[in-house]
Order: structure tokens, then C-alpha cells, then sequence
């Protein structure tokens, strides 16, 4: 067995056996104290709900999935012109940054409402309400990867009488590229909640159902079955796309340090 493969093997372990004990715990536990399955279903019972709705879990999956992917795009795009500008004027920086603080710090529920007056029901007000919880991340890393640079480097470039664009494209964007990869990982896991809850408010009363309408539909009444079911494709869901993130990130990250290397 080759080393890379050992190391993967070591590393996943652990959380495997751990993942089992956990599973087994459980299962006991529902079974000796003869738990009510509406208060706390078996594993089994979880993985047979999801069976059992299992077309109705991968169209919702995969919508969800869709509105997160796209709420995280627009979010990167948007966070990273936005600390752009905050990077090339303090001012700006200034004048802006709190009201990109209170964006953050507003709950989504309260406003979320108001989302789907002026959006309507369906997908595009749940991609707006992903957008804004996963967009203050992506602003804060840039701008802090933009602002805080060396001032060595940025003495050197003055020196050298680099130009403000100068300075932006050769030294403060390659200096953030790894706060922009931080804050897209951040922003990745936000984006799957973000969805979720959009879909609490705009994705009930339409054709096309994600996740966060069985959640909601379960609760009531009392599919607590499948209600595990989503809260674990959710989580997974969150996972494949802080993996794919971060697979990404790690690439665009090394693709950028070698073609520094060569110049």
C-alpha cells in the first residue's frame, strides 16, 4: 500500500469507528428503553424512511443542492468585488464595512418575508436569502487578505512607483487568495443553511420542494423518520460542498503559487 493511500486510511479511521460506535449506541439505547419512534426513531427506521422516500429526498437534494451552488457562486462573486472596493479606499471601507456587518447581524427570518414579497415564492427568493447569509464571510476574508499585506512588499512596490492597479493585480490579490479560499469554505457550509431556511419561507407553496420543506413537513406530523433523514442529507449535502471548496481552493491555490514561482 503506497503511503498517500495509508495516510487516507489512518485519517479516516477514527471517525468511521467512532461513526459505528455512535450508530450501535444508539440503536441499543432506542431498543432497551423502548423509545417512542415520534421522540427518537431507531437508525434503522432512519434508513428506511429514507428508502422509502428516497425519489422524493434526491429531487429535493438536488434542488437545495442547486440554490446553495448558486447562492455560494453569487456570493463569492459579489464578496470578492466587494472587498475589492473596500481594499482601494479607506473611506469606502469605512462607510460601508458596518452596514455589511449589520446585513450580517439582521435575522434572516425577520426578513426573509420581505424576500418573497419582492421576489416571489420559489427559487430565486432562496438563492437571495443564501446569498446573504453566506456573503459576510466572503467579504471579511478578502478584505482582510487585500489590506494586510507586507510592509515590506508595499514599501518595495512604492518604491518602485508600481501604480494603485499595479499594486492590486501583483501584490494585494495574490496576497488574499488564501483569505478568498477561507472565506468561500466558511461561506460553503452557510450556503446549504441558507438554502434550508430559504425554503422555509419561499419553497413551501410551490411544485418544486428542497429540503427545508420536509423538514417542515415532518415536524408536524411527526415523521420524526424522516426528519433524521433530511437533517443527515443536509449535513452531507454542507460536507460535499466544503469538500468541493476546498478541493478547489487547494488547486486554484497551488496553479497560483507555480505560475509565481515561474515569473
Amino acid at each position: 500500500m503506497s503511503r498517500p493511500s495509508h495516510r487516507f486510511l489512518r485519517a479516516l479511521l477514527p471517525p468511521l469507528v467512532l461513526l459505528v460506535l455512535v450508530l450501535v449506541a444508539w440503536q441499543l439505547v432506542v431498543m432497551l428503553l423502548e423509545i417512542k419512534p415520534y421522540l427518537l426513531p431507531s437508525p434503522t427506521a432512519v434508513v428506511e424512511a429514507a428508502i422509502e422516500h428516497r425519489s422524493e429526498l434526491f429531487s429535493a437534494i438536488w434542488l437545495t443542492g442547486r440554490a446553495a451552488v448558486l447562492g455560494l457562486l453569487i456570493s463569492i462573486l459579489l464578496g470578492t468585488t466587494t472587498a475589492l472596493l473596500f481594499s482601494q479606499s479607506r473611506i469606502v471601507r469605512r462607510s460601508f464595512y458596518p452596514y455589511a456587518i449589520a446585513l450580517q447581524t439582521v435575522p434572516i427570518v425577520a426578513i426573509a418575508p420581505l424576500i418573497v414579497n419582492w421576489f416571489g415564492e420559489g427559487f430565486q427568493s432562496v438563492v437571495v436569502v443564501t446569498v446573504i447569509i453566506s456573503l459576510f464571510p466572503v467579504i471579511t476574508n478578502v478584505t482582510t487578505g487585500l489590506t494586510s499585506i507586507d510592509e515590506g512588499l508595499h514599501d518595495l512596490f512604492q518604491l518602485n512607483h508600481a501604480s494603485r492597479w499595479q499594486q492590486l493585480v501583483k501584490l494585494r490579490i495574490p496576497s488574499a487568495m488564501p483569505s478568498l479560499v477561507t472565506g468561500a469554505r466558511i461561506a460553503a457550509g452557510l450556503a446549504v443553511v441558507g438554502a434550508i431556511v430559504g425554503e422555509f419561507f419561499a419553497g413551501s407553496l410551490v411544485q418544486d420542494r428542497g429540503l427545508g420543506y420536509f423538514v417542515l413537513s415532518a415536524v408536524p406530523n411527526l415523521q420524526t423518520d424522516l426528519l433524521f433523514g433530511c437533517v443527515i442529507a443536509a449535513t452531507l449535502l454542507g460536507v460535499a460542498m466544503f469538500a468541493a471548496v476546498s478541493l478547489a481552493g487547494r488547486h486554484l491555490l497551488g496553479r497560483w503559487t507555480a505560475g509565481m514561482e515561474t515569473h
